[in-house]
């Protein structure tokens, strides 16, 4: 038996390009018109739900797709913007359940309270767990968890508590674990709770280098502090960190405390909020109607864009009048909704932008 090797087949020279980063293959012909004009103006174009993204059966569909009965197109399934992954094409949903991801800040409130966790939701498809082991105790005692913490368990957390808290895991079915194991969390008090949209939702919260930071307000609100949960709860409160230690039985004996966790109180698990000053909570007022015109009008919710809006509602010299008299005879307009929310937001965007 004889065999005969034949030289390899020399490719045409008008083949186009196989690598799944050239652009060349994806706008070489008309089939592509929908992933092109998306690459165009990824920034404004919204597929819409039975919209063909593309007929060519090399490209791969993923969340936010679905394949035609009959033919090798891929139909959106949710109104959104189109991501492309090497040859993986998916739909990112302008409005979405929050999606967990390890280090993000997120506001929660406690659902349920078993054994030896909590049940906390975060917005998410699937409930969040707090365990036991993952707060701090009382005193910043280090030690583990034994029978009398578990009985005392609804003293630490109870139903419709809020709290701050960060993601630490992510189980495989989607579920987070958090953490409070850090001054800067816990259960929160003395401020208003706001829900918006989260990562991924149009006008809402965005990841940002601080999702924390603490304001010093005008008209003598004095320091407020606000949170923005990934997960597109806000919190924002009268600024209270530094009364933790001051009210603490430790505080008295400050140096002899060589750990900053010492100085945790039975304090911080208190569910009496303290005196807040009028004008502190006319600023808190404001701060919520800033976030609130932001969403509304459909800009992202981040520490820039938030103080731009705020400065720009306290700016007497500029188009916007928003200053607020505290006399006991005249009462403030607060309201930022409507036209003047508008006008307060397009301030803010021209100040971030300059």
């Amino acid at each position: 038996m004889t065999f005969s090797i034949q030289s390899p087949a020399v490719p045409p020279k008008d083949s186009k390009p196989t690598s799944q980063d050239s652009d060349a293959s994806i706008d070489s012909d008309g089939e592509h018109d929908a992933i092109r004009s998306v690459r165009r103006n990824k920034h404004a174009a919204v597929i819409t739900p039975g919209e063909v993204v593309t007929d060519d059966p090399q490209w791969m569909r993923g969340h936010g797709t679905a394949a035609s009965s009959g033919s090798t197109a891929i139909l959106a399934t949710v109104a959104g913007t189109l991501l492309r992954t090497n040859k993986l094409l998916s739909i990112q949903p302008l409005r979405a359940r929050y999606t967990p991801e390890i280090g993000d800040l997120v506001v929660g409130r406690i659902v349920s309270v078993e054994t030896k966790r909590w049940k906390v939701d975060v917005s998410a498809p699937l409930l969040a767990h707090l365990p036991l082991s993952a707060i701090n105790l009382p005193g910043g005692i280090l030690r583990k968890r034994t029978s009398t913490d578990e009985l005392a368990i609804r003293t630490f957390f109870s139903e419709g508590d809020l709290l701050v808290a960060e993601v630490q895991s992510v189980y495989q079915d989607g579920a987070a674990s958090l953490h409070t194991r850090s001054l800067r969390y816990g259960k929160l008090r003395n401020g208003v709770f706001l829900r918006v949209s989260g990562t991924g939702g149009g006008g809402g919260v965005v990841r940002a280098r601080r999702q924390v930071w603490t304001i010093n307000t005008a008209n003598g609100g004095g320091d407020v502090d606000v949170v923005l949960g990934v997960n597109g709860y806000i919190w924002i409160c009268k600024h209270s960190r530094g009364e933790l230690v001051a009210s603490s039985e430790e505080a008295k004996r400050m140096n002899e405390i060589t750990r900053m966790e010492e100085a945790v109180s039975e304090s911080m698990y208190s569910n009496r909020n303290d005196d807040i000053p009028p004008q502190t909570r006319r600023e808190i007022a404001r701060l919520t109607g800033c976030v609130r015109a932001l969403v509304e009008n459909g800009i992202r919710v981040d520490e820039e864009m938030v103080m731009a809006a705020y400065h720009a509602s306290l700016n007497p010299d500029g188009d916007v009048d928003m200053t607020m008299h505290y006399e006991e005879d005249e009462e403030a307009d607060e309201y930022l909704g409507g036209s003047r929310g508008s006008r307060v937001v397009a301030a803010a965007v021209e100040a971030a932008k300059g």
